[in-house]
């Protein structure tokens, strides 16, 4: 190697060694840890102890795992596909032509930056069964009727869909993108079909839908993974690691963190933060296997 190639190393090890130590400091080596530690007793106060599978085996037995593993399955299938109905019906209408656009685009864009914390308080205000904005606007129209406005995240039936409400709020990072996708539709494909008599709904059926599933595909598989992963907005709302009211909001990341930290039991959280990595591995596949068959891509 000549000097100036080995210069040209030195130097792209200089300029890549402290993320090179980085990465390997507070991602590989916790990642590699936390795969041994869930093979282990160890509560961080003691040496960890060599136990095998027995975590996993206390899992399968676990009825409080069950329960946060079915809570945060129903958040996902709920969240997941409203959410991008929702974004991408939004998206469209941002796409047309209408003055005062880019307002519009700013307004619907600015809850997704908002702190996680931050909204959590807001939307505690919001839900609040006695006092709160949403159920004053709703108790002229369902009073009439006979019927109380929910009490929201005081009611085990309804403090799962006013999380899910409150995570339609939040998904401007999913309309940007759908408007992205949107406005890279080739104008002449959409022309062409006005041309053949394809009315606007046909056109986005055949024609704009088709185009931008590689997008669709992207936020379904994001939104998946960051729902599977619900913590910070649960664990505000209900007042802790418990999942109140009746554990009706203990999600999975609520109950790993709640038995690492609170329990201390560090392998244990450790078997389900790798059952919970084996679980989005799997949805993600399923959804590439689908996506293989639905989603267009350009040659």
């Amino acid at each position: 190697m000549s000097l100036h190639s080995r210069r040209r190393v030195f130097h792209g090890l200089a300029f890549t060694g402290l993320w090179v130590i980085g990465l390997g400091t507070f991602t590989a080596y916790p990642v590699l840890a936390s795969l041994y530690y869930s093979f282990c007793d160890y509560s961080i106060l003691q040496r960890p102890v060599w136990i095998g599978v027995e975590n996993y085996q206390q899992l399968l037995g676990d009825d409080v795992f069950w329960l946060s593993l079915r809570n945060t399955l129903f958040f996902t299938i709920l969240s997941v596909p409203v959410g991008c109905v929702l974004s991408l019906s939004l998206a469209v209408l941002l796409n047309c032509e209408v003055r005062g656009r880019a307002i519009f685009r700013t307004f619907f864009y600015l809850p997704s930056i908002v702190p996680a914390v931050a909204s959590s308080m807001l939307w505690l205000w919001i839900f609040n069964g006695e006092y709160g904005v949403l159920n004053q606007a709703l108790g002229p129209f369902l009073r009439p009727l006979g019927i109380s406005p929910p009490a929201w995240l005081g009611d085990p039936a309804w403090a799962k869909p006013a999380l899910v409400l409150m995570s339609l709020w939040g998904g401007g990072n999913s309309v940007i993108i759908y408007l992205a996708g949107l406005q890279d539709v080739p104008r002449e494909l959409l022309e062409s079909a006005e041309l053949d008599g394809a009315g606007p709904i046909r056109r986005f059926w055949h024609v704009t839908l088709p185009l931008i599933s590689p997008v669709i595909y992207f936020n379904v598989v994001m939104g998946m993974i960051g729902a599977m992963q619900v913590f910070t907005q649960a664990f505000i709302m209900s007042g802790g690691p418990d999942g109140n009211p009746a554990r009706s909001t203990l999600f999975y990341a609520l109950y790993l963190y709640s038995t690492a930290f609170y329990d201390l039991r560090m392998g244990y959280a450790s078997a389900m933060a790798w059952v919970l990595f084996i679980l989005i591995a799997g949805l993600t596949w399923v959804a590439g296997r689908v996506a293989a068959r639905r989603v267009h891509t350009s040659s």
